[in-house]
């Protein structure tokens, strides 16, 4: 089951984040991720600034992901999967969901940032349609330069 996260799940988003993030603590540039708090993502989903899905898997919430809109596009980021629910499909369900949100409100495409030093995570985007069309560097929340690409799907 996939449902809209509200304000009142901030602290279960934050948490099921950071249990996926958790991997990057120890990478040359730790993730953003990591540095978020369940208030910064309680205040976000409150005044409406992003949305959030929670995923369960016979019950229990094992995935988020995080969205903003604007009149065009959907741009969504912080997917997460804990890790010992991975490999089930269900980041490729919150992906479909998405982009079902999207189309049903008129938007053009849907795309995200990826860490162009985590191949495994843009494979993942690959095989649903996301292709590469920019390579970029961003300074993330903790003031660090991050390799990253940009993928986008025609919806």
């Amino acid at each position: 089951m996939i449902r809209p996260a509200t304000a009142e799940d901030a602290r279960l988003v934050h948490q099921i984040m950071i249990s996926a993030f958790e991997e990057y603590r120890h990478a040359d540039i730790p993730s953003g991720a990591l540095s978020e708090t369940a208030e910064s993502i309680e205040e976000a989903l409150r005044n409406g600034t992003e949305e959030a899905l929670l995923c369960y898997l016979d019950g229990i919430p094992v995935g988020t992901v995080r969205f903003k809109t604007n009149a065009h596009s959907l741009y969504f980021f912080r997917l997460s999967v804990k890790p010992d629910a991975r490999g089930r499909g269900l980041a490729k369900a919150m992906l479909a969901w998405l982009e079902n949100h999207a189309r049903a409100h008129g938007l053009r495409e849907i795309w995200c940032r990826v860490r162009k030093s985590v191949p495994r995570n843009i494979s993942l985007y690959q095989p649903v349609g996301y292709t590469v069309c920019r390579e970029d560097t961003l300074t993330n929340i903790n003031g660090l330069p991050v390799s990253i690409v940009v993928m986008k799907k025609e919806i």
